[in-house]
């Protein structure tokens, strides 16, 4: 059962929800001792593992009928079948954030709420954003929440709006980039994304124009990470003009989004160590 839940949070992607934490804490936190409170443990350890177990769960509870056409589940992922103590289990997943929004700042509250709503709803009927144009995009920010929750926690005020936006963007880019590789199984099962509507070639113009917006989200913030965050159209553009398969590129980003998100969370320990 653990084995098959560790599969089901896909380890390859925790830092994307964790990942966002740790910015959110090297940038909120006013001194290093805070780097190790409660606070700031309770919420990456949170959204680590229990926090992938419910998002990915949820989805593949949920999409139990498309995923017999996608061949993800057969090589990179795990194929839910039904069984009542994964659902247990992902529902205690997401449970497990009452007794870390009990630890932390009521500040960080809304964040945490807004990303269990929408953790949910991208998923789970009536709404599944995931089955709507756009929406799917647009919804995908709920993966910078977590760092916001994080910041707001350690800081005490809310995080810039600009830290807000560029990050919600880049967010959504990176959902609609994942989703090309499962554009000929979503068709086959009826559903339509963003990726989808748009074709292979018109997502990656997609992809390449929001991550544009977010590094200038970014810029408006520091130039400095407004560079940052510019290696991801430059790279998109690279993928789309070569013969790389998107589906071989799509596993590049764990490491991509890894290296970028250390950087990013070093330049907030320099701050915070040095001034």
């Amino acid at each position: 059962m653990l084995r098959y839940l560790l599969a089901l949070s896909r380890p390859r992607f925790w830092l994307y929800l964790a990942g966002p934490v740790l910015v959110g804490v090297a940038y909120g936190a006013g001194s290093v001792g805070e780097l190790f409170g409660l606070a700031a443990v309770a919420l990456f350890a949170y959204f680590l593992f229990p926090a992938n177990v419910y998002l990915y769960g949820v989805n593949d509870v949920f999409d139990a009928e498309i995923d017999r056409e996608n061949p993800k589940k057969d090589e990179k992922e795990v194929r839910y079948r039904g069984q009542q103590r994964v659902a247990a289990a992902v529902a205690v997943s997401g449970l497990l954030l009452i007794p870390v929004a009990a630890v932390v700042p009521p500040g960080a509250w809304g964040w945490l709420v807004a990303w269990l709503v929408l953790a949910t709803a991208y998923s789970a009927p009536p709404i599944r954003f995931k089955t709507t144009p756009l929406l799917d995009s647009v919804s995908n920010g709920l993966y910078i929440l977590p760092g916001a929750a994080a910041y707001a926690a350690l800081a005490g005020v809310q995080p810039p709006l600009w830290a807000v936006v560029g990050g919600w963007l880049w967010s959504m880019a990176m959902h609609t980039f994942s989703a090309i590789p499962d554009i000929d199984p979503d068709r086959r099962a009826g559903i339509r994304t963003t990726a989808t509507a748009l074709g292979q070639g018109r997502t990656y113009a997609y992809c390449a124009a929001v991550w544009a917006l977010a590094a200038g989200a970014f810029w408006l913030l520091d130039w400095r990470l407004g560079l940052l965050i510019g290696v991801y159209p430059v790279l998109v553009v690279g993928i789309a003009a070569s013969e790389v398969d998107v589906s071989r590129a799509y596993w590049w980003y764990p490491a991509v989004n890894t290296v970028v998100g250390a950087l990013m969370t070093m330049g907030g320990l320099w701050r915070l160590v040095y001034g």
